[in-house]
């Protein structure tokens, strides 16, 4: 009996000590109004949203897997997803806040409902490229007009100007030397956008208690711009360049630096959302249900052969020629 109790024991400390961890996370992406210059190029199709595909593979790359967020949903389709997934990246593009059922009411629907998850103890957390970024400090603001944010210009490649206390943050706390040092001296993080938020936007509208600044940038005519950002009670981050286009996105006159420097400094910022998204323990109700939700369900269109920005897109939900 005494050698079966002891692997009983043996068994039940593994457990535990593996369940402290999710090693099977799956985030949602969340897509967005079809872009015109898409749009297109697919006329018949019609596409109504797309998500770019070096998105997915950010993820991927930091092992986890992807489901598609459809825009247009009431909010019960976003709680019931919610609660089958361990969090949400909302990326970058081109699409507007104020277009009805779109990116910006999912993305609220999304924020308000992982607000409530995280007040009930149930860790979620969100991570915002860009746009979605932006997105983040406009509905912690309120969502009102207007927008609270400015215009901003840079297509460049930056480095971070880190805060003082930069390291006493959850995203950089734990961040490697090497990686920080790279971060803070080289033209790495690539930007592309034409409006930022800036220090007096978190001013004007109180949310210097709840949102932290952990980075800055300089745009074309040396306005000082977030760069990077996390929220001091809920586990959301955001950052305003693209991590994800130094490794999967290839377009000759972008130049995105993709040297083995720049590759590791920003794969570093999806290995730490996946590493919060493994403290969900959220899941589907079994493997065939995750299966219906999963990305493979859908095909990547090489859309850069076709003078698209992004290499590769996902379409969804083709609603047919429009006259």
């Amino acid at each position: 009996m005494k050698p079966l109790l002891l692997l009983s024991l043996l068994y039940f400390f593994h457990e535990v000590k593996t369940d402290s961890v999710n090693n099977r996370p799956i985030i949602g992406v969340l897509a967005q109004e079809q872009s015109w210059y898409l749009h297109t190029k697919y006329p018949e199709e019609n596409y109504r949203s797309y998500i770019a595909a070096s998105y997915v593979k950010d993820v991927e790359a930091a092992g986890a897997r992807v489901v598609p967020i459809m825009i247009g949903r009431d909010r019960a389709y976003y709680a019931d997803l919610m609660s089958k997934i361990n969090g949400v990246l909302i990326p970058g593009g081109a699409t507007y806040f104020n277009q009805s059922n779109g990116y910006a009411d999912a993305g609220q629907h999304i924020y308000e409902l992982a607000m409530e998850l995280n007040d009930a103890g149930d860790y979620f957390p969100i991570f915002g490229t860009c746009l979605g970024f932006e997105l983040l400090l406009i509905l912690a603001s309120g969502r009102g007009e207007p927008e609270n944010r400015i215009t901003c210009y840079s297509y460049d490649n930056l480095p971070l100007d880190f805060t003082a206390d930069f390291r006493d943050s959850k995203m950089f706390r734990d961040a490697d030397e090497d990686v920080i040092e790279i971060l803070a001296t080289q033209n790495v993080t690539v930007n592309a956008h034409q409006f930022c938020i800036i220090d007096e936007n978190l001013i004007s509208h109180n949310l210097t208690e709840d949102w932290r600044v952990t980075s800055y940038g300089d745009d074309y005519y040396g306005v000082q711009f977030i760069a990077s950002v996390e929220n001091n009670r809920y586990p959301f981050y955001g950052v305003q360049f693209h991590p994800e286009k130094n490794a999967f996105e290839w377009k000759l006159n972008k130049n995105h630096p993709s040297d083995k420097l720049a590759i590791k400094a920003n794969r570093y910022f999806m290995d730490f959302f996946v590493d919060e998204c493994r403290k969900s323990f959220h899941a589907f109700a079994s493997a065939d249900e995750e299966n219906q939700y999963l990305i493979y369900n859908y095909q990547a269109h090489f859309t850069g052969v076709l003078g698209s920005a992004f290499h590769e897109c996902y379409l969804f939900e083709p609603r047919g020629t429009v006259a």
